[in-house]
């Protein structure tokens, strides 16, 4: 698969993190969590070099009155410190806050003609189990149905810590999303985080894109 698929495309990354996962209760926990900041500016870096003017930022956040997610646009990898510093995780996550209104974002743009040609990547980067697992299903699903090809959109998990019913329902997105759950398209890759290296960044991007 080609690297320009990468490029004139909005990038998308949202941080689900909980309070929870602070305390090191299950070993090695918390010490994801620090690998997955690095992950992030690393990341960020990547998609910046692809989307010269910033991505979109949903961080959980305790602080948000109005839900558990905030939102900050045109983030580059300078401004991330001080973002994670503003936002301190809530207790509990409800995921779909944050992919819904990322989703919604992306076909509200697209129909008012703001989205680039390529379209767009959304990369989750989750510490446990999701509380609304069938909304999020039911969320994805919908997408797909308003898609018209295959690679505009793409949504890629990256699981931090070892939670393993987090594990098998990541899984599960990622390989009966269209054969159980009638998406149209096959749209999510999932990975664990502390396998994704930062030479290899690239090529999960383009796995985002060829789980479709």
């Amino acid at each position: 698969m080609s690297e320009l698929l990468l490029e004139n495309r909005d990038y998308t990354v949202i941080i689900a993190k909980t309070a929870a996962s602070i305390v090191p209760s299950v070993p090695g926990f918390a010490t994801s969590w620090v690998a997955a900041h690095d992950a992030v500016f690393a990341l960020v870096s990547k998609c910046e070099a692809l989307d010269p003017d910033g991505i979109t930022l949903y961080i959980s956040s305790h602080q948000d009155p109005s839900g558990s997610f905030k939102q900050y646009k045109q983030v580059t990898p300078d401004q991330l410190e001080s973002v994670f510093e503003a936002n301190y995780p809530p207790e509990s996550l409800n995921l779909l806050d944050g992919l819904q209104a990322a989703l919604d974002s992306y076909f509200r743009r697209k129909a008012a003609g703001q989205t680039k040609p390529n379209g767009e990547i959304i990369i989750v980067l989750i510490d446990g189990e999701p509380r609304d697992r069938m909304a999020i299903v039911r969320a994805i699903v919908d997408a797909t149905q308003k898609m018209e090809r295959s690679q505009e959109l793409g949504i890629g998990f990256a699981q931090v810590g070892d939670d393993l019913i987090a594990r098998g329902f990541l899984a599960s997105l990622d390989e009966d999303l269209r054969a159980k759950a009638g998406a149209k398209f096959d749209i999510v890759k999932t990975k664990i985080l502390e396998t994704i290296e930062p030479a290899c960044l690239t090529q999960f991007l383009l796995d985002i894109l060829s789980a479709s």
